[in-house]
């Protein structure tokens, strides 16, 4: 089937959000959110995020307390229905613990639904205790990543797929439906915090790359990506480059940036994450956590790219440690006030030949036989 939506502006770089879903006490008024604001709150916070002009909004995907993420295909097609531009994608989606078959059915559906607004990022989860909930083995997690991805991602390009392997039933001759909206599969992200083989992975497929980027220093991230820059090159998928490279972030903001570290201090020293270790002082200067005025976010921002090279998309983390709907809200203004100046740094400094981010329109026009010989010659 093919899609009649029109293509839009591809941006270079997508700016957006990622979220992880968590249900956390704000420690400023003691007030735990329910489930159920937590679950809308989310929606609100995508809605708002379109209204100020950013080009996505990920959810994530985890299966326990105190996270309200367990079905980000029913939140993503929520949102797409209330939303017109804005792309949806998954912070996770758990190759491992989720069935292939599943995965390929649930996020081809939402390609039709939303006419390609959308994508998804895999990952392994950092929660050993949900593996064996779902039949699994923590210890087989990069052998689970590695063998259900090769499944799926054959169950979006074959029409009758015969598979075998070790961590499921066999397939005979299966049609996993709906086939991929206009015959080209969603864009995958193979997100990872610390796993050089989930690298690998992203870089033997000429899939996307994401670099968690919010826990670790800036020199674990530039091995990570430069790690799957090379063998994307090597997989003669394009240059070094041209590989897609995706990055987390951290921010809070304040017009004055004493009364962002003011403000944001709380949260941070009693956030699940990250409270009760490092002050919030060495956190900001060993990881790339921002807390100040939009202006030191945007220049820190922008500084991303001095040790990754040229990217494609941009995710900041706002809604976690308990902060209220309102405070994210206001986050989101923030963030809309600094976002030309941050579309206009990307492109100031880009490198020419660097491809802009991945978009559905943009991927069926590469895929026509005009698209493959351009990019033979870009290429070359």
């Amino acid at each position: 089937m093919q899609s009649q939506v029109q293509p839009q502006v591809q941006p270079q770089v997508q700016i957006g959000l990622f979220s992880v879903g968590d249900v956390t006490t704000d420690p400023t008024t003691g007030r735990t959110p329910t489930e159920h604001e937590r679950i809308k709150a989310q929606v609100r916070i995508a809605r708002k995020a379109e209204e100020v002009g950013l080009d996505v909004v990920a959810v994530g995907q985890h299966h326990n307390p105190p996270f309200v993420a367990s079905s980000p295909t029913t939140t993503m097609a929520y949102i797409a229905a209330q939303t017109e531009r804005i792309l949806l994608s998954t912070s996770t989606t758990l190759i491992t613990t989720t069935d292939p078959v599943r995965i390929a059915e649930d996020y081809a559906t939402l390609q039709h639904l939303t006419d390609g607004r959308m994508d998804l990022m895999l990952g392994r989860g950092n929660t050993g205790p949900v593996y064996p909930w779902f039949g699994k083995d923590v210890r087989d997690g990069i052998e689970l990543a590695v063998e259900n991805y090769a499944l799926l991602h054959r169950l979006w390009r074959e029409d009758v797929v015969d598979w075998q392997g070790r961590h499921r039933t066999p397939l005979q001759g299966f049609t996993a439906t709906p086939r991929p909206l206009d015959g080209v599969a969603p864009f995958v992200w193979h997100g990872s915090i610390r796993s050089p083989e989930i690298a690998e992975q992203a870089a033997y497929y000429g899939d996307g790359f994401f670099s968690n980027h919010i826990f670790w220093p800036a020199s674990h991230t530039r091995q990570m990506v430069s790690l799957y820059r090379r063998r994307f090159e090597h997989y003669g998928h394009g240059r070094a480059d041209q590989a897609i490279v995706g990055l987390g972030g951290q921010a809070f903001m304040a017009r004055r940036s004493q009364d962002a570290v003011r403000r944001f201090r709380p949260y941070f020293d009693n956030a699940p994450v990250y409270g009760h270790g490092p002050s919030l002082e060495d956190f900001t200067a060993q990881t790339p956590l921002t807390v100040g005025s939009p202006q030191q976010v945007l220049e820190r921002t922008l500084g991303f790219r001095e040790y990754v090279g040229d990217y494609q998309r941009q995710l900041f983390l706002l809604d976690h440690a308990g902060l209220p709907l309102d405070v994210v809200l206001e986050q989101l203004d923030l963030l809309g006030d600094i976002l030309p100046d941050l579309r206009a740094g990307y492109a100031a400094m880009r490198a020419p030949g660097v491809p802009d981010a991945p978009t559905h329109a943009a991927r069926v026009a590469a895929a026509s036989p005009a698209g493959e010989a351009a990019r033979e010659e870009v290429s070359a």
